[in-house]
């Protein structure tokens, strides 16, 4: 199937933040302002690690802090990791783990998706294995795996030679993905990604209590499960029959699952909505509503240079435009929604059209973009506070992380050492004790360089006089100040050399694998 460009992005202008006021000392004192401690994951012997973007309803970052993702070691690989030898990492109270592999772990990959509060790990690992199906490619089979009491379990298959684990909820149950050993010409997993018709049928999968539970489709041979919520809801996609068709291939609609029936969340008048391959499924919360993309009646434009696909919100009983209905500006992306049902992403404005926003209640907030051309916002928690990065009006690159809360966008690098080693280029994930979880890149380099030799990091918010978790304290005005600092020249309008390397920057970098896929997966 082809590749989809999510949107066609204008021209991009400045957009100087107001900063609000921040509350002071009194009596003299010199106020207790709020910086952040910076944890550099660093590696395992090779040149980067990685946090996942968090498109789960427990992402790499839990409530406690424990943050889990993958890691480059020194071991060479050129088969299937992409040069090295990648294992799942976890970082908790100061200490980096290497979760290992199946094994032999030296030479099998392992990523780690989602960590619930319980500090169980769900993901992925390779076993030693080729799988004959996916000739011409050199693909290891991969099984999905659960990490609990450090060691590392092997959740299997549904009879197929692939798995992979995405989510995890707090009661242990496992989302994700599994083949099965049915013959499928159009196989989510070997034809969709692969483009190979002699696959196997890919099913969404429930493991619980040892047992992996085929959840069924919505009418076609394949689906996959995203996200689990603390209800035990699963939310994913699914094949609606195993047609071809001209604009978009093979019609795929979001489902919820529930005490056994999958419901068809349906779509916005297209043949496609909601596939995670092309990240048009991005969220479920606690009350069973579920973000993502949906193209739009005809599929136009999917025959050129691209699908138009609106945002979606399934509030629960019916999918709602959040693109057309919304006020003050028009979602283009939607990454993340909390429980409140507040929603996270960029969207078009009158003067800045890219920019990341907060959704609540029919209206959406621009976030602002510090001095850059654009900004995304990937994760919020339940204190509103939003976390993102913005890009280049150079060359569309990676810049920097921000935390947005109270009306106040900020750059995060203002807030850590100034003789910080590592510069934080984006933000993916922020829990409610204010942790932060993201990637950055060894100082002096550009931002762009994330995909090659990105660090993933941690921040932890901690007081003027050392005292950790303070992270309702407020900032030094003067530090917001110069963060947001506007330059004194213009912006000039993105040629279309410029508009077309920004593109192909967000289609990067929202591509990036979740632990199920073809590998190489950067």
């Amino acid at each position: 199937m082809k590749s989809r460009t999510l949107t066609c992005i204008a021209a991009m202008t400045f957009f100087a933040v107001l900063v609000m006021p921040v509350r002071l000392a009194s009596h003299g004192q010199k106020a207790n302002f709020r910086h952040y401690k910076l944890v550099d994951i660093g590696t395992f012997g090779g040149p980067m690690s990685l946090i996942n973007l968090p498109f789960n309803t427990v992402p790499a970052l839990n409530s406690h802090g424990i943050t889990v993702g993958d890691s480059a070691t020194s071991i060479p690989d050129p088969v299937s990791c992409g040069g090295n030898v990648f294992h799942a990492f976890e970082w908790q109270k100061g200490v980096v783990t290497d979760l290992s592999a199946l094994p032999p772990a030296n030479k099998n990959c392992s990523n780690a998706s989602s960590v619930n509060a319980n500090g169980e790990i769900a993901g992925t690992s390779e076993i030693d294995e080729l799988d004959p199906l996916a000739q011409p490619f050199i693909v290891k089979e991969g099984h999905a795996v659960l990490w609990k009491n450090d060691k590392v379990e092997d959740l299997g298959t549904l009879g197929g030679n692939q798995s992979g684990a995405t989510g995890i909820n707090n009661r242990g149950q496992v989302v994700g993905g599994a083949l099965n050993a049915i013959p499928d010409p159009v196989s989510m997993f070997y034809f969709l990604i692969g483009g190979l018709s002699d696959g196997t049928q890919q099913r969404a999968f429930l493991w619980q209590k040892g047992v992996m539970q085929d959840l069924g489709t919505l009418g076609g041979p394949d689906a996959f499960a995203e996200f689990v919520n603390e209800r035990g809801q699963v939310a994913g996609f699914s094949y609606t029959d195993s047609t071809l068709n001209s604009t978009t291939g093979i019609p795929v609609h979001p489902f919820l699952w529930e005490n056994g029936r999958m419901a068809d969340l349906g779509s916005l008048g297209g043949t496609l909505a909601g596939l995670g391959s092309a990240n048009m499924i991005n969220g479920l919360n606690n009350r069973g509503e579920v973000i993502g993309l949906s193209t739009l009646p005809g599929d136009p434009g999917c025959l050129s240079s691209g699908c138009l696909q609106d945002v979606f919100l399934w509030n629960g009983e019916r999918m709602i435009d959040l693109s057309t209905t919304t006020v003050g500006g028009s979602p283009i992306l939607a990454f993340a929604i909390n429980d409140p049902g507040e929603i996270v992403g960029a969207a078009a404005f009158p003067n800045a059209p890219f920019d990341a926003f907060l959704w609540r209640k029919g209206a959406s907030i621009d976030l602002g973009h510090l001095n850059d051309c654009a900004s995304l916002a990937f994760g919020i928690n339940s204190h509103d506070q939003v976390v993102g990065g913005t890009f280049s009006c150079v060359d569309s690159s990676h810049t920097r992380a921000f935390l947005w809360e109270n009306g106040t966008m900020i750059d995060l690098n203002a807030l850590i050492p100034e003789d910080a080693d590592l510069q934080v280029v984006e933000a993916v994930a922020i829990n409610d004790r204010g942790e932060i979880a993201g990637n950055g890149v060894p100082r002096g380099l550009p931002g762009s360089d994330i995909f090659t030799v990105g660090h993933a990091f941690v921040l932890v918010p901690v007081c003027a006089d050392g005292t950790e978790g303070c992270a309702d304290a407020p900032f030094d005005p003067a530090v917001v100040a110069k963060s947001q600092a506007v330059p004194a020249a213009a912006p000039k309008p993105m040629t279309a050399e410029q508009l077309a390397t920004f593109k192909e920057r967000i289609a990067q970098m929202v591509g990036r694998n979740r632990g199920f896929g073809f590998w190489p997966r950067r």
